[in-house]
């Protein structure tokens, strides 16, 4: 798995997956269009500034509320590459999981601040922040789970583990 490196969008606690994706643009699953609106309702211009490979930083409770798959798929969709958050609902934890979204708790996340530079290695779990020159350890994935992440997904996994047999 790969380091991933980007500039951290701070959020608070309990963002639920009606802030992630508004109920009224669940008519689609495409990713574009999801991340398109990724985020709009607590940054209308979050779209906009996300660049491929940045990080939302959260606090407790990331992605609470409903079950759907759309707001990790929206967060995916805007180029986010990474979310770190104290916490997660965990059924977000999975959907994240599932459509290759990777995310990692961190309790530290207070001592991030927006528009940071983080550098993450999500095998060994260290998370550098590159503007302060602090370092956090995170739990790294378990081997199964990373190994669907760099599939791109549970659907891609079972794909490739189904054609080796």
């Amino acid at each position: 798995m790969k380091i991933i490196k980007g500039k951290a969008h701070k959020f608070g606690n309990d963002v639920n997956t009606d802030d992630i994706i508004s109920a009224r643009y669940l008519s689609t699953v495409d990713p574009k269009e999801l991340g398109a609106r990724c985020m709009e309702i607590l940054d209308h211009a979050f779209s906009k500034k996300v660049k491929p490979g940045d990080i939302i930083v959260a606090g407790n409770n990331f992605g609470c509320g409903s079950s759907r798959e759309h707001a990790p798929i929206a967060i995916k969709g805007c180029g986010v590459s990474l979310v770190i958050a104290k916490s997660f609902a965990r059924i977000f934890y999975r959907n994240s999981i599932n459509i290759g979204l990777p995310i990692i708790e961190l309790d530290s996340v207070d001592e991030i601040s927006s528009q940071d530079e983080l550098e993450a290695d999500l095998i060994s779990g260290d998370i550098k922040n590159l503007t302060t020159g602090k370092t956090y350890r995170a739990a790294p994935f378990a081997e199964f789970i990373s190994s669907i992440i760099e599939k791109g997904g549970l659907m891609n996994w079972i794909t490739t583990k189904d054609s080796k047999a």
